[in-house]
């Protein structure tokens, strides 16, 4: 008979999750199907708000407005990527009791260590800038605010969502996912105004096709975008300590359940993501308006096609990314600067430090929305060095015991983490030879 103090959770004031997992687990449990997965549902939906944050609107909405549909299977490609190196990260934390930088530290040298610690810094830096200018973007479209108003606003949301944290793990799941949740409903009404073509959309969805250099830096902005190496290393400390087991075929069980919720929230931002390219290439794209470079000229552009409420619905929605989006990136900056040197800063402190090259940014006036697919494209060359040693610990018995990885998925992460590679290289070579 299974131990019930076997089932346990290292965050305080979360007792009746802890309680409604034990009973999930036991060979006992019974009930509700739903009932029975919902104390597992969270980590997921964290690390899904950096795949729908304002990177994924900037380089969804010029995708769409230069290309049309054209670009709809990488966004595709993309989540089903995305699903596989979380459900990793998500098993890594479960199975091991430690996040992929605590490994790295442990088993790597020690130059590698803090060259992979500065790589990974400047990575979350880049991401909070495309979080913040996104965040402080919706604050403009919505109230009609000055961008650096909308900045400083940003920030102090951001502090306030943080603070929920000192309850549990519980209370800021809820909000992240209630931010979700409002993102992907504003999508669902624009792509309803839209009218899209559905056969294009569902052609362009498996076909793959590139034309010329531009369309490749998309590409790989998306990608960038969706596969975001900051969550690859926050979502295995997610899973970690928040319900820890010992026992073998609860292990198993545990990781069934965060597979499912991996699996629903990636489904949910990968649906988003391509509403947001099949928004700008049903709205722009097919109109004439094939140079729609920014947000904030989309947002405008919206008005007079779709209406009032579309331009609103659009800004609440980049809102609610950009704040849900920059707590997450502060989270994921702690557990990489903790995990690669064992130093810890007040999250108060880094937040107001990876407040300042935004702020920057925002002060001497640099276009926003390039700012943020550069951002992207930057990500995506991060990303091997999160993936490589995702999938090599992810493939170690010793590491993983009864979770180690199948054949089959370390080769399906191999072939992931080399085609994000060959993508970065021809994109390279394409540009500087002038191609």
């Amino acid at each position: 008979m299974d131990d019930p103090q076997d089932v346990s959770t290292v965050s305080p004031g979360d007792s009746n999750t802890v309680a409604a997992a034990r009973e999930a687990l036991s060979e006992q449990g019974r009930g509700n199907p739903f009932k029975r997965l919902l104390p597992f549902l969270g980590p997921a939906f964290i690390a899904s708000v950096a795949y729908i944050d304002p990177g994924n609107f900037a380089t969804n909405i010029q995708s769409g407005s230069q290309f049309g549909y054209l670009l709809l299977w990488v966004i595709v490609a993309s989540n089903l990527m995305a699903m596989l190196v979380q459900s990793l990260s998500a098993k890594l934390g479960i199975a091991s009791g430690s996040n992929l930088a605590e490994h790295c530290r442990r088993r790597f040298p020690k130059p590698v260590v803090y060259g992979m610690w500065v790589l990974m810094e400047l990575m979350a830096i880049a991401t909070d800038l495309a979080e913040f200018i996104g965040a402080a973007l919706g604050f403009t479209l919505v109230f009609g605010l000055p961008l650096f108003v909308g900045g400083l606003l940003t920030g102090l949301g951001t502090f306030l969502i943080l603070a929920l944290e000192r309850y549990g793990f519980r209370r800021l799941e809820a909000l992240i996912t209630a931010f979700v949740a409002v993102i992907a409903v504003s999508y669902l009404v624009e792509t309803i105004l839209d009218r899209p073509e559905w056969k294009s959309v569902l052609f362009h969805a498996v076909i793959p096709r590139f034309s010329g250099t531009e369309s490749i830096l998309l590409a790989t902005g998306i990608v960038g975008a969706t596969v975001m190496p900051h969550v690859v290393f926050l979502h295995s400390a997610l899973t970690q300590g928040r319900i820890v087991v010992r026992d073998e075929r609860r292990l198993k069980r545990l990781f069934r359940f965060e597979l499912i919720d991996v699996l629903v929230a990636m489904g949910i931002a990968g649906v988003v993501n391509a509403a947001m390219l099949v928004m700008a290439a049903a709205t722009f794209h097919s109109h004439g308006f094939t140079q729609i470079a920014t947000i904030p000229e989309a947002s405008k552009t919206l008005e007079p096609l779709l209406g009032t409420a579309a331009k609103v619905i659009f800004g609440i929605s980049l809102l609610a990314s950009g704040l849900s989006s920059s707590t997450v990136g502060t989270n994921a900056g702690q557990v990489i600067m903790q995990g690669f040197i064992q130093r810890r800063i007040s999250v108060w402190v880094r937040r107001l430090v990876t407040m300042v090259p935004s702020l920057v940014v925002i002060a001497i006036g640099l276009d926003p929305t390039r700012t943020l697919v550069i951002s992207q494209v930057v990500l995506s060359f991060a990303l091997p060095f999160a993936i490589v040693p995702l999938v090599i610990f992810t493939s170690r018995r010793e590491i993983m015991g009864v979770l180690v990885n199948r054949r089959l998925t370390t080769v399906a992460a191999t072939v992931v983490a080399t085609l994000i590679l060959g993508l970065n290289v021809y994109l390279l070579i394409q540009t500087f030879s002038g191609g």
